[in-house]
């Protein structure tokens, strides 16, 4: 088979002689008209076309080349080119810091809008903050401390202009559940506070890290479907562990598990207050209801922003008024702003480890959340969210947070949605609620006194709610049954074990999933579609045909050496499976193997030996193996190697068409 630019034909439904480029064929020398003549009636003419390797490039080049796509897929330095010194230095200012690209445009109609939207998530975020500190292990004055100072510093360096910043009810969970594993806060409050600050600290380490090396690709191992059910697990568990709130439960059992907490609430029934379990139903269902009210209705969504705080001074009034009838209460909360804690930060000795884990399993989750919920409002409202950006921006945050008494902050889902909802134009309204936090700790600190345990419980409850995705889990169904267990073993894991194991279930199968589909690529036999040249799967193209003696193969992944050994051994099934179909309608046998490679983007030095060397096993049983439109890296490769010199150019076509019109033998329709 010899590749060049004359015509030649393939038969299939149009009548002899009368397709385009007839009269090419009719000239196009001995060897063509001789299989013109040899073809069936009904031909469509193909014309040959030379398969090209890409522009040599010095190795340096490609390197380079190679480095720019994985980590600069953006370009991010495409806005300093033809610009003078002074305008890089203003530009290389706004990249860094978006305040100064958006603050110079900024006015006093969108700090009116701001200001009512910072004010609408302060509602929100003062009963929120303290609530997640309690989830924590952590005393709830650190919840307010982290919804002041990590907002400020993130309206300074975010690109989100609808992500509200604070403490989240998965990483306060998480934290929470892997520090109390071998500190008990009630026994060791100090050690316990040094290293939920440690933890902050390397989270944002890892986090900012991630954004300066411009790793953030990392965070995507954990994929969409574990991450509803490891979602949706914790939620059910940070729920289960509100029932000591909300039943008034005193000695409560310090695991996560399922199983532990249902039987340790029916082993202290002896401790449910009958007050605690009235007001923390009644508040619950109002907190629900407001929810509810707001999700039918988004122009209301007031109602549910509000609720949260208006509940808590309802309950503080009526546990003012009923003090001394059994209902817990916070007690007293120290005023003022944050104190440092950069002296209360640990670097040696056994904990470092533990902190070090939880900071980047605390990290990981803060992450995920925070640009999922950036980019979602930013495709909203039609402008973009540079990932790396926010890593570093949040990074520097809790760095940052964890030298001012604060724990891990992120981007809440429920807080940006009321954000957004309230008309917020930029990140002001970040600045706007930190406000509202700091006159709350400066002056309003007293009036939480009488705040009682079961309203936090109640807001707790309410706010996790919606993370118990089950539409998004019948989807998965649907769609990906594979998905749908990685989702139900991710919810188990948390459910039944712990957090962690939860958490570990989740990554290691988004990890196994990746493995699988590398070292289990999809291959499928191809078919001619009547009245076209394309050749398609013949499971996905019903009206798709063979055509004898050809076999095409399609690769739909790169060959690497995880997966070469697989893909000849599928290829020789194949070959088995076609030829005894032949056998059995009396056809003849397969005499080309045609390798369609348009879906093969990468090939390794593995893969291409594994091809060499099925080509001389092909040899030696008369079959010819061709490869039909190699991308230009693969193409590449295969001149620089042994593929090169075993198939030659003669071997290595434009399209499948190509590779079947070059047969010296004629294609059976």
């Amino acid at each position: 088979m010899v590749v060049n630019n004359k015509v030649e034909t393939l038969a299939f439904d149009l009548e002899a002689g009368h397709g385009p480029g007839a009269k090419a064929v009719a000239d196009s020398g001995a060897r063509q008209q001789q299989q013109r003549q040899a073809a069936p009636a009904g031909m469509v003419q193909v014309e040959l076309h030379k398969v090209s390797a890409p522009e040599r490039r010095t190795t340096a080049g490609a390197l380079g080349q190679r480095l720019a796509e994985i980590f600069f897929p953006d370009d991010p330095l495409h806005q300093f080119k033809n610009q003078s010194l002074a305008r890089k230095l203003v530009l290389a200012l706004q990249y860094f810091f978006p305040i100064f690209h958006w603050g110079s445009n900024y006015s006093l109609r969108l700090l009116r809008s701001d200001a009512v939207a910072g004010l609408t998530i302060a509602s929100l975020a003062i009963p929120q903050g303290i609530s997640y500190a309690k989830l924590a292990n952590l005393p709830p004055i650190i919840g307010l401390y982290s919804s002041f100072v990590p907002p400020l510093i993130y309206a300074l360096l975010g690109s989100s202009r609808d992500l509200a910043v604070g403490p989240v009810s998965i990483a306060s969970l998480v934290m929470g559940s892997m520090l109390r594993e071998a500190v008990v806060p009630e026994q060791q409050p100090i050690l316990y506070l040094q290293l939920a600050f440690t933890a902050t600290f390397f989270a944002g380490v890892f986090q900012a890290s991630l954004g300066f090396l411009r790793l953030g690709f990392i965070v995507d191992f954990l994929s969409k479907a574990t991450l509803t059910g490891f979602m949706g697990g914790a939620a059910v568990i940070v729920s289960l562990q509100q029932l000591k709130g909300l039943l008034g439960i005193v000695h409560f059992t310090t695991h996560m598990g399922f199983v532990d907490v249902m039987a340790s609430v029916v082993r202290r029934h002896s401790e449910w207050q009958w007050q605690t379990i009235v007001m923390g139903v009644a508040f619950l269902a109002i907190l629900l209801g407001t929810r509810q009210i707001s999700a039918r209705n988004p122009r209301l969504f007031w109602v549910s922003a509000a609720a949260p705080l208006t509940s808590v001074i309802a309950s503080t009034v009526i546990s003012y008024l009923c003090r001394g009838h059994g209902i817990s209460i916070i007690g007293d909360l120290p005023r003022g702003v944050n104190p440092p804690s950069m002296n209360m930060l640990v670097f040696s000795g056994s904990y470092v480890a533990l902190a070090v884990k939880t900071g980047i399993m605390t990290g990981i989750l803060s992450l995920t959340e925070g640009i999922a919920v950036g980019r979602t409002f930013a495709s909203i409202n039609n402008y973009n969210v540079d990932g790396n950006k926010e890593m570093m921006a949040i990074g520097v945050m809790n760095m940052a947070g964890s030298c001012a008494s604060c724990y891990v902050t992120t981007g809440s889902f429920s807080r940006s949605a009321v954000n957004y909802s309230a008309g917020c134009r930029t990140a002001v309204s970040n600045i706007v609620m930190a406000s509202a936090v700091l006159v709350t700790l400066l002056f309003l600190m007293p009036l939480f006194h009488y705040t009682p345990n079961v309203i936090l419980s109640a807001i707790i409850i309410t706010a996790v709610a919606g993370l118990i995705d089950v539409r998004g889990a019948a989807k998965l169904w649907k769609v990906d049954k594979l998905d749908f267990c990685a989702c139900v073993s991710a919810f188990l894991g948390v459910l039944l074990v712990s957090v962690q194991v939860g958490l570990s279930i989740a990554v290691g199968i988004s990890l196994f999933k990746i493995l699988l589909q590398v070292t289990r690529p999809n291959t499928v036999v191809m078919g001619l579609v009547p009245g076209t040249q394309s050749y398609r799967s013949m499971a996905q193209y019903r009206e798709a045909v063979r055509v004898p003696p050809f076999l095409v193969v399609g690769v739909e992944s790169a060959i690497y050496f995880a997966n070469s050994t697989y893909l000849v051994e599928r290829i020789m099934r194949y070959l088995r499976e076609e030829e005894e179909r032949a056998a059995k309608a009396n056809l003849c046998g397969v005499r080309c193997i045609v390798l369609d490679m348009s879906a093969v983007t990468a090939i390794d030095t593995s893969g291409l030996d594994a091809l060499a060397e099925m080509k001389r096993v092909l040899d030696k049983r008369g079959i010819d193996l061709v490869l039909a439109n190699p991308v230009g890296s693969v193409t590449e490769r295969m001149y620089n190697s042994v593929v090169g010199d075993t198939f030659g150019s003669d071997r290595i076509f434009f399209s499948v068409a190509e590779a079947v019109a070059a047969a010296p033998y004629k294609a059976q329709p």
